[in-house]
């Protein structure tokens, strides 16, 4: 009963925290929908209303080249309401219902224990536990999430989503998982990235329920292990099922198929330079067109190789493969913004037992910090005082990119050593040095 009060009190915080500097500076959710390091050509909040727009009169929300999100989110938001005063049910209601339920999803995660002792690894940290309200209430305090729910970007469905595929999967939930992670990559297109390592805990998890079935002897008919070509076929079918859904309805509610090259096309050519927090846009405009196609490439096979390689090297703890590539994500995908970053801490949380083993997280935060607080000076030296060029920018977001980065590489290297120190208890709290 303590612990239900306390998550009750966790909500109720976060609720107070959004809203009261909402209801005393009202402008502030049009201020920071207008932000780049909030709002970008695929995410934007703006360019939906525009295309909720052209929706409501019977125009293509895609004739103007202005609108590039998923169509189903259009009837969501016109029965929603995009304006405070227009329905009962407001967007920023459904976005602080939206923080809520992953914040649920985070803590149910986090209770799993998943991070700490998987079917094939249990860290020697293991008992190291504590309150799993501190995962919720780091992702719903967390600077970027509010900032997030103010610039409403539609960035925040897509996380809860993707957050709520990891709480079906590490809870052996396999065809739930399947349906979460087909509407965050029908939202995103990028999720889809997230198959193996999720595959992997739904396997894992089926695998732990018939050991327990076969441990206690009660007959399961639910816990029978199947050969696993045979699970990820099911597991196949069923995210290719969910899409091939998702896509027919929203060729039946657009009356053609323009949405994919407007959407998914989009993120793929990435047509659209708008300044953001990422390295394509400065990059892209830059370099001759006849070099561009092959740099895309590049840049996408550089993001997609992770894959592979972490889920490969890191096999016994495929939630950290998860939480490392949302990281990687956040960093190099071509339209991120501070809503992919503020998913990254949702699950970094998770692993606070490797913490003690990082070795350059101050260099790394306040590398973050630094460019949180410089990036929309230059931004405005940039756009409204003249008094800069795409260059001052661009140079801070290199120095974010870097803070991420390093923060990515120390985390891999702890959780690594923790590894490590299972095979070899005798370093366990002693330094190396590489030679």
């Amino acid at each position: 009963m303590e612990s239900k009060w306390t998550s009750e009190w966790l909500w109720a915080a976060a609720i107070v925290v959004r809203s009261l500097p909402a209801i005393t500076f009202p402008t502030i959710p049009e201020l920071l929908a207008r932000r780049v390091e909030v709002s970008t050509p695929v995410n934007s909040f703006k360019r939906l209303q525009e295309g909720l727009f052209l929706y409501e009169r019977g125009v293509s929300p895609y004739d103007g080249g202005v609108f590039h999100q998923a169509p189903l989110l259009l009837p969501l938001f016109s029965f929603f309401g995009t304006y405070p005063s227009s329905k009962i049910l407001t967007v920023e209601a459904l976005y602080a219902l939206l923080d809520i339920l992953n914040a649920e999803a985070l803590i149910s995660i986090s209770s799993t224990g998943q991070a700490m002792r998987t079917r094939l690894f249990t860290s020697p940290r293991a008992e190291d536990r504590r309150n799993d309200l501190m995962v919720g209430a780091a992702y719903l305090f967390n600077p970027f999430t509010i900032l997030s729910w103010f610039g409403r970007s539609t960035s925040n469905i897509t996380n809860t989503a993707i957050i709520h595929a990891v709480s079906s999967a590490v809870n052996g939930n396999a065809f739930n998982c399947m349906l979460a992670l087909a509407v965050a990559s029908y939202l995103s297109m990028y999720p889809i990235l997230l198959l193996p390592p999720l595959a992997l805990i739904c396997w894992d998890r089926h695998s732990q329920r018939k050991g327990e079935s076969s441990a206690s002897g009660t007959p399961n008919t639910d816990s029978r292990r199947v050969p696993g070509a045979i699970f990820v076929g099911k597991l196949l079918a069923i995210l290719l099922g969910t899409l091939g859904v998702l896509f027919w309805t929203s060729y039946v509610l657009m009356g053609s198929w323009d949405f994919i090259p407007a959407t998914y096309g989009m993120q793929l050519a990435v047509p659209d330079l708008t300044p953001n927090i990422g390295v394509w846009w400065y990059f892209l405009i830059e370099i001759f067109d006849p070099f561009r196609d092959f740099f895309l490439g590049v840049f996408w096979l550089h993001i997609v190789i992770y894959v592979g390689s972490l889920t490969v090297r890191i096999r016994r703890q495929p939630l950290f493969v998860i939480t490392t590539l949302l990281g990687i994500f956040s960093v190099f995908k071509p339209y991120p913004s501070i809503s992919d970053v503020s998913l990254y801490f949702a699950f970094l949380p998770l692993y606070r037992h490797i913490f003690p083993l990082m070795r350059y997280s101050f260099v790394s935060l306040t590398t973050v910090l630094y460019a949180t607080l410089l990036g929309p000076a230059f931004y405005y030296l940039w756009i409204y005082a003249g008094s800069g060029n795409a260059n001052f920018f661009y140079a801070i977001t290199l120095v974010w990119t870097l803070g991420l980065s390093i923060l990515l590489s120390d985390s891999l290297y702890a959780i690594l050593r923790d590894e490590w120190e299972v095979e070899r208890p005798e370093m366990k709290g002693k330094q190396i040095r590489r030679i």
